[in-house]
């Protein structure tokens, strides 16, 4: 495995990211794997030396993190695992608290997360969507608490455009708050949007780009004439990637071409 420190922090995490969106119930989703096969997963994962491990309040209505917790404590240094988690959304059947990234919503859901992952701090704790009803000023105020307060250890941003990116660097910067040092984005080779704005600021802000869905969902690691339980009924993979089917086939030949040579 190849390290490498998260943007311009001290931290070493290893390059590949197990993502844990899958770990649940499978009875919820149709799609999720059960505690025991996540285990699996989760224990190949650090035979193999991955430290970093990427995960959600929302995620399978909190299980992700529960079941992921309960892996490293069991298998793992916890102070060498690099643990990321995420907050804006609210647990599945929670019609408002939670919601958002209040003040309120942060402080309380930071915690919940901690109970569900066992842990007595998060290494980096993200913002899962950029919050269009609270003042950013509040937003970052709330997560510089946070990490003063020894609870989170680094700050990131996840699924924004680069302008809304760019106002909380500025924002941080203008009041002394800790700084996001990571960004979260939609980026794989059949979605390079953040080519144009956010992976050049990124770079020149010397954040870290930690993409979310790398593989598409599962189209850049297959043919699309093979399917799996999940292609069949992840409705979020369906409306992300089903209208582009066509060009996308371009480019996913041309991975599988790659890939045979």
């Amino acid at each position: 495995m190849e390290y490498t420190k998260l943007g311009n922090t001290g931290m070493d995490i290893s390059k590949i990211c197990l993502g844990c969106m899958g770990f649940g119930d499978v009875t919820a989703s149709g799609w999720h794997v059960d505690e025991e096969e996540s285990r699996s997963v989760i224990k190949r994962a650090l035979d193999l030396g991955i430290n970093f491990f990427d995960t959600a309040n929302i995620y399978a209505g909190g299980r992700s993190e529960e079941i992921l917790g309960r892996a490293l404590n069991d298998f793992a240094n916890r102070d060498e695992m690099v643990v990321a988690t995420k907050v804006f959304f609210n647990k599945l059947g929670d019609k408002i608290s939670g919601v958002g990234l209040s003040r309120k919503a942060i402080m309380a859901e930071a915690d919940k997360s901690l109970k569900r992952l066992g842990m007595d701090y998060i290494d980096l704790y993200i913002i899962h969507r950029w919050d269009m009803n609270t003042p950013i000023e509040e937003t970052l105020s709330a997560l510089h608490d946070l990490v003063k307060a020894g609870k989170v250890r680094y700050l990131g941003a996840s699924a924004m455009y680069a302008f809304q990116f760019q106002k909380a660097l500025y924002t941080a910067d203008k009041h002394g708050y800790s700084k996001f040092v990571s960004m979260q984005n939609h980026y794989n080779l059949i979605y390079r949007e953040d080519e144009r704005d956010m992976l050049p600021l990124c770079l020149e802000e010397k954040i870290a780009s930690t993409p979310y869905s790398p593989l598409a969902s599962g189209r850049l690691s297959r043919p699309r004439t093979e399917s799996t339980k999940r292609s069949e009924v992840d409705g979020m993979a369906k409306l992300k990637y089903d209208s582009t089917i066509e060009s996308d086939d371009v480019v996913i030949s041309r991975v599988i071409e790659i890939a045979e040579k």
